[in-house]
């Protein structure tokens, strides 16, 4: 049986515009929805109009780091996923990313298969944790309105 793969919404955030356009452009070829801002206040500007499935947002950007953007994002967008992309160098910082609340990281340059992978995973992360979200809000209310 084939399995149908659905489209990602990705924000991609890094400072470098050739590796951002290139990146988007690959994506895009693969099927999938893709937004971009080129710092950290853009990427949290693009969130705060419309959110997406899976943030790839790069930890060393000039104004604010990758770090200070997820932790907003948690806060902000908290069911929204989060890989990072580190350089050489800055896998120590991508570990503070995981216990911050990223998803995963991925060292630039990355295999594309390898980043179609974990952005899957990601997605359906972020899915699966909808679903436990609504559930929690529909037993709420049954029990807000005396029905269990």
């Amino acid at each position: 049986m084939l399995k149908m793969k659905l489209p990602i919404d990705i924000l991609v955030v890094d400072d470098e515009k050739d590796f951002v356009e290139m990146l988007s452009l690959r994506l895009e070829d693969a099927g999938h929805r893709v937004r971009t801002a080129f710092d950290g206040d853009s990427g949290l500007a693009a969130l705060d109009e419309a959110e997406c499935d899976v943030v790839l947002l790069d930890i060393r950007m000039p104004g604010k780091d990758g770090i200070t953007v997820l932790k907003a994002i948690k806060i902000d967008h908290p069911l929204v996923e989060v890989i990072l992309l580190t350089g050489h160098g800055t896998v120590d910082t991508a570990v503070e990313g995981l216990k911050t609340g990223a998803f995963d990281y991925v060292q630039k340059p990355a295999k594309f298969d390898e980043l179609l992978e974990k952005l899957e995973d990601a997605r359906d992360h972020r899915a699966e944790h909808e679903k436990r979200v609504r559930r929690a809000e529909a037993r709420a209310l049954m029990r807000h309105s005396g029905d269990v």
